[in-house]
Order: structure tokens, then C-alpha cells, then sequence
């Protein structure tokens, strides 16, 4: 029980960020970080140290967040919640929360790289979480950040 403590305390920030870059909701981030954290708890015995287990509940936030995803496709399209062209951010947190939506419309791949490279871990565990080679992560994190960066600049948030 100490052991899971502290592992949700340790992850569960980085996990809800992760999350939040998918949904842009914090309530909806927040009930994947639960939905991870209880898979967690689950199979916390069956964890076999084959890798790290930041990549292992990285790995699980990432499922739990795509399959959300995949039920939101099948729900009736709304509008976004924002509209990038009204967005006039000027303190830290308004451009963080801008930086968020600039990533919720990313591809649901960018996304994830981008939200975890976001958390600061290494290219070689995004790799491994999202399946794809060291150095595809490398250029896809630096084209993404291309992608963000041509939209703060379009958007006043650069200067």
C-alpha cells in the first residue's frame, strides 16, 4: 500500500498534465488519471521491471487516454470550446492553458509525444510507450514543436 502512495503521489501530476493535453478538460484529465491509477493499483503485482515504471504508467495513461478518444469519435462532433483566432493571452498561465489547446488539436500521436515530452521524460521512454524508433521521436518532437511554435507566432503569443 506504501509502495502504491507512493508512486500515485509521485506520478499522478505528471499523469493528469499527460491527460489534460488529450482532453483539454481538466475534469475529464482528472477521471483518466483515476482510470489509470486504478489499472495501476490492479496490476501493480503483475509489474515485472522490464522497463521503467514511469514508462509503464505513461503507457497505461496513453491507452486510457486513446481509448477516450476513440469513444469521443463516436459521439456526435460539438464545437471546440475555443476558438484560437479570439485567444489574447498575456499572463503564464493563460499561455500555458493556450499552449494546451494548441496541443488538443494536434493528431492523436503528436499529441502524446508532445504532452510527454512536455513531463521532461527521456525520447528513449516516449519511443518505447508510443512504439516508434529513438530517432522518429527526435524529428517528430522537433516538428511538432514547429507546428506549436508557427501557432503561438500566428497568434500574437511570440514575439
Amino acid at each position: 500500500m506504501a509502495d502504491f502512495d507512493l508512486i500515485y503521489r509521485t506520478y499522478a501530476p505528471q499523469i493528469f498534465r499527460v491527460c489534460l493535453g488529450y482532453t483539454n478538460d481538466a475534469d475529464h484529465a482528472k477521471d483518466l488519471v483515476q482510470e489509470t491509477f486504478i489499472s495501476v493499483w490492479k496490476n501493480l503485482s503483475d509489474f515485472k521491471n522490464q522497463a521503467h515504471i514511469s514508462t509503464w504508467i505513461f503507457r497505461i495513461a496513453t491507452n486510457k487516454c486513446l481509448r477516450a478518444l476513440e469513444v469521443a469519435k463516436r459521439m456526435p462532433a460539438g464545437e471546440m470550446p475555443f476558438n484560437l483566432t479570439e485567444v489574447h493571452e498575456e499572463s503564464p498561465e493563460e499561455k500555458l492553458s493556450f499552449l494546451y489547446r494548441c496541443i488538443a488539436e494536434l493528431d492523436e500521436a503528436d499529441r502524446i509525444i508532445m504532452s510527454l515530452e512536455l513531463e521532461g521524460l527521456p525520447q528513449a521512454d516516449i519511443a518505447e510507450i508510443v512504439g516508434l524508433s529513438k530517432v522518429n521521436v527526435r524529428v517528430k518532437i522537433h516538428r511538432i514543436k514547429e507546428k506549436l511554435a508557427l501557432k503561438f507566432k500566428a497568434h500574437g503569443q511570440f514575439r
